[in-house]
């Protein structure tokens, strides 16, 4: 994604106001100094400041910046008082689903708010006696006299709080049935859609729209479509984050990934005047392409001026030598395995124990046949993604194993009993203890040392790091640490790669992806050793465009066959992962499609049409590489 600053001024397809910062982390920044000015000028005013809150994960970067702000800078929060946008229903406080535990554990309880002044929806309430309660949960606001700053998240349906597709402009605080999309967005929360609660307590349109300003903040490719169509679509009840074009003083803020889709950042010619780099004027050429229906090559002059692309032409005359252009760039990514590197160090961080193979099973084959010396590095254990009934089973296996073996069943048969006994006692969704998490972490180990062999790579080719951050035993995580950037940065000086290859895709709905990366990026700018090319792959969550991509590496009809029979080595992620996101295909599904589909792409074009592609952005010292270093310089093919 281009650096913001660069789109182009005209903006007239956005009817709210829009600012796309460079990263998750200054957005977080952004949008809490905008709140602890807020409340700095009413606390010298000897004024409450009101702020109306929102969950999830998208807020937590705020909460945490607000907390730091408290603890370093001395930000009084004693004059701040607080309405809560949403609570499922039914929901005891206490449960790790409520956001009431949410807000305490990841806010309130951090800063210096008083406990009376912190308002939020309440879940226990006799479902007789909800009308009123919604009724004087309004009354609360309007004592209060109105919210001064509303936070928003937004859901892929384009719901703010839980007003889902139907909700009046009118409507204020009641209870709501959840639409499908939110429900099975919230499933890997829950363990399971089927624990899920149908209901919950939201405030209204209305009761959003009478804040004073309004921030709604999204990142992550995912919410690209949902953004566009709430900043650019008409007002409708169907997306109800679209009436924010109404109110005077909203702004929506954004992450590159989040922004991809508006008309500014994904095809801004459509606009007026814009600067044709090298990237823009590749993915302009791409879509016109796809547009018109015809290779790059037989694109014509008038094909360009027909599509507001004639600035495009403006510096050759013509369409040829722009086409040529365009044309060499792309096949000049291509590298089959003659032309990957070989007989190098090479370092692959995953931040679960099956992101390397759903994303780079392909290259991994190749990198192995090419004599490179490889190590896998699995940055988290994965435990959380693993089911019970999985752990049923192995321990099962390990009772049967036993007798098989002629060992000493009994102390193994008492602790098998004490697990089984810990399972069943356990809530959906609570906290495993810590014998299950290990059994849980041994499972998704064990499962990436078969799959590292079926790529050819033996078992003492993988790291299980196993990063602090991650070991919370719950869906939501700490933050990167120090810790977690050590350990990292003991692994790079002690293996002294020359090439690292980490996951690039943000949008792993829980962020543990994110997260990875940001440890590696402090760790290598920590490190004192030579600065190793990156290579950054997606696979999972989003593949990288054509455009974007520096290296595309094809893959032949069998070479997929067996990337899949790696990802089929996860057995707990298979059939059902218990954290699908938004798609909810299986991975293997996912990577078939995605991998097919870019080399589909290519075809299109006019390239060579290969079986399948595998796409990778290639950095050297933060820069991407045109052409990363490779081993020889001839194009290689579909092995």
């Amino acid at each position: 994604m281009e650096d913001p600053s660069a789109v182009p001024a005209n903006r007239s397809r956005e009817r709210v106001s829009v600012l796309i910062l460079e990263n998750h982390e200054l957005l977080a920044r952004t949008v809490a100094n905008r709140m602890a000015t807020l409340i700095r000028e009413r606390n010298a005013q000897e004024r409450n400041t009101v702020l109306g809150l929102a969950t999830g994960s998208t807020p937590l970067g705020v909460y945490r910046e607000l907390i730091r702000m408290h603890r370093e800078e001395g930000l009084d929060f004693s004059r701040v008082v607080t309405f809560n946008l949403d609570e499922y229903y039914p929901m005891d406080p206490e449960s790790p689903h409520s956001y009431a535990r949410y807000m305490w554990e990841n806010f309130f309880q951090e800063v210096n708010i008083r406990e009376e002044n912190a308002h939020l929806p309440d879940g226990t309430v006799p479902r007789e006696e909800l009308e009123a309660y919604c009724a004087g949960y309004e009354e609360a606001i309007r004592r209060a006299g109105g919210i001064d700053f509303q936070l928003l998240g937004i859901g892929r349906s384009g719901h703010i709080g839980f007003n889902e597709p139907g909700s009046p402009r009118a409507s204020r605080t009641r209870l709501v049935f959840l639409d499908s999309i939110t429900r099975a967005d919230a499933a890997s929360d829950f363990f399971g859609e089927e624990n899920v609660p149908l209901e919950a307590i939201t405030m209204g349109v209305a009761s959003i729209l009478d804040a004073r300003e309004v921030a709604l903040l999204a990142t992550g490719e995912h919410k690209a479509r949902v953004i566009r169509r709430a900043v650019e679509g008409e007002i409708h009840s169907d997306v109800a984050a679209t009436y924010l074009q109404e109110h005077p003083d909203a702004g929506v803020y954004l992450d590159p990934p989040a922004a991809g889709e508006l008309t500014r950042v994904a095809t801004p010619w459509l606009l007026g005047d814009v600067e044709w780099t090298s990237r823009r004027e590749t993915e302009a050429v791409i879509w016109l392409s796809e547009r018109v229906g015809r290779s790059i090559l037989r694109l014509s002059t008038r094909d360009y001026r027909d599509n507001h692309l004639s600035s495009l032409m403006a510096r050759d005359g013509s369409a040829g030598p722009v086409n040529g252009r365009v044309f060499n760039g792309l096949i000049s990514k291509i590298r089959g395995k003659s032309k990957l590197p070989s007989e190098r160090r090479i370092l692959v961080f995953s931040p679960h124990p099956d992101d390397d193979v759903i994303s780079m099973g392909g290259i991994l084959r190749k990198l192995v046949e090419n004599d490179n010396l490889m190590t896998v590095a699995y940055q988290t254990s994965g435990n959380i993604a693993v089911f019970d009934h999985d752990v049923r089973r192995y321990l099962d296996f390990l009772e049967r194993g036993e007798s098989v073996l002629g060992g000493d069943t009994g102390d193994v048969k008492e602790k098998v009993e004490g697990v089984r006994k810990a399972l069943a006692r356990k809530a959906p969704g609570e906290v495993d203890t810590p014998e299950v998490q290990a059994l849980k972490r041994v499972i998704r180990e064990t499962e990436a040392v078969s799959a590292l062999e079926s790529v050819g790579l033996g078992g003492g080719c993988a790291r299980f790091l196993n990063l602090p951050f991650y070991q919370t035993g719950k869906v939501r995580k700490d933050p990167v640490s120090e810790a977690d950037v050590e350990i990292v940065r003991s692994t790079l000086e002690e293996l002294g790669p020359e090439i690292v290859f980490a996951a690039g895709d943000l949008s792993d709905p829980h962020g543990t992806h994110r997260m990875c990366l940001e440890a590696i990026r402090r760790a290598l700018e920590a490190w004192d050793g030579p600065a190793p090319e990156l290579w950054l792959y997606r696979g999972a969550w989003q593949e990288w465009s054509v455009a974007e991509a520096t290296v595309l590496v094809p893959l032949s009809e069998e070479e997929l066959r067996k990337k899949i029979l790696a990802i089929f080595k996860h057995q707990s992620q298979k059939d059902k992962a218990p954290f699908p996101g938004p798609d909810e295909r299986e991975f293997w599904q996912r990577t078939e499609d995605r991998n097919r589909g870019t080399a589909d792409l290519l075809a299109r074009l006019g390239l060579p049409a290969y079986y399948a592609m595998e796409a990778y952005v290639v950095e050297k010292e933060g820069r991407r590489v045109v052409n990363p270093t490779v081993a020889t310089s001839s194009l290689g093919s579909g092995g």
